[in-house]
């Protein structure tokens, strides 16, 4: 089990006061739904969360504007939100879980890869 304390872009009437830690377990596959292992998970976005992570965890190779790709298979790219939800399942599947295969080089935290898990497999798609 994960626990973070962070605000979430929830309206300030509702919000839990900023030493309210969250705690929730990310979804164990891709295929969880919201009932399963969405929960009580935080609001991860792109804004919040996918963005950075992207650009600093993928982007050196899965990137249009990346100067050497590293082997990244051409149609692999994360320039947009878009390109990383029309993929979710090809990242998540890489990227997220005890054992992920990408990047390469590692560098990824278990807590990175929980937020990863918690944006793509229990936000609104393209958000």
């Amino acid at each position: 089990m994960i626990v973070f304390g962070f605000a979430c872009a929830i309206p300030t009437e509702s919000a839990p006061p900023a030493e309210t830690a969250v705690t929730a377990e990310a979804p164990s596959s891709p295929t969880d739904t919201a009932a399963d292992g969405c929960a009580g998970a935080p609001q991860v976005t792109w804004n919040s969360f996918g963005a950075g992570f992207i650009l600093e965890s993928c982007q050196g190779c899965h990137a249009t504007t990346a100067p050497e790709r590293y082997g990244a298979p051409e149609g692999v790219v994360f320039d947009t939100v878009e390109h990383c939800w029309d993929q979710a399942d090809r990242i998540l599947a890489r990227a997220a879980g005890v054992s992920p295969t990408m990047p390469p080089q590692g560098g990824t935290t278990e807590d990175d890869r929980t937020l990863l898990t918690w944006w793509l497999t229990c936000a609104t798609p393209g958000t």
